[in-house]
């Protein structure tokens, strides 16, 4: 059926929230509520050499792309390694092809010093169920003063977390959770909405300390 009627639309790019939210997916996303927090607490900066593993969908890829970082990325399975290539290629194009370098590797097993730059990195992000196996690899090859973040959904692998970065050379080790609560504005009536965004996962962040 054709509408006779004189319609006109606004066409508007998706901004980065919106394509996380609406994109094609194999793993759960990390949500923009601790996107944002994870890349300023990781101290994603342009050229930084990042190291991340759990890939998932690519929607973190995407926002430290834009920050401008060199992205070296294990994922175990090879589906959500090409989903996640797909949906950063459909936002940002093939020119961060450069930047973005995918391996299906098990980061549990090592890190590959030939697969990063320099044989080293300066951040690593981990969105694991077990992160805390990775931290020991990651010891060998992070930058002295390098920034470690984990995202994970249980206060249980958080605490487990914390506990291994307590027996090696971390400091200013910290786990936070980000609350995202919208608010109801119209006129004078002025209040919280009844439903926001609540735990989605623990943020763990560490700086590497070598004497």
């Amino acid at each position: 059926m054709t509408s006779t009627r004189n319609e006109r639309y606004r066409a508007l790019r998706p901004t980065l929230e919106d394509v996380i939210l609406l994109m094609p997916r194999g793993a759960q996303v990390i949500y923009p509520k601790d996107i944002g927090p994870i890349v300023h607490l990781a101290d994603i900066y342009p050229g930084a050499r990042v190291f991340e593993s759990g890939i998932g969908s690519g929607a973190l890829s995407m926002a430290m792309l834009r920050a401008g970082a060199h992205i070296v990325g294990y994922e175990i399975r090879d589906d959500f390694l090409n989903r996640a290539r797909t949906n950063v290629n459909g936002f940002l194009g093939t020119d961060v092809n450069d930047r973005y370098q995918l391996h299906l590797r098990d980061a549990y097993a090592g890190i590959d010093v030939d697969d990063l730059v320099d044989g080293r990195v300066d951040r690593a992000v981990l969105d694991l169920p077990e992160p805390w196996q990775v931290i020991g690899h990651l010891e060998a090859v992070l930058e002295p003063g390098g920034v470690l973040c984990t995202y994970t959904p249980s206060i249980v692998q958080a605490a487990q977390v914390r506990e291994r970065l307590g027996k090696g050379p971390w400091t200013e080790t910290k786990t936070i959770e980000v609350l995202h609560r919208s608010w109801h504005i119209d006129g004078l009536a002025v209040r919280p909405d009844h439903r926001m965004v609540a735990h989605t996962a623990f943020l763990t962040y560490a700086r590497l300390v070598v004497d």
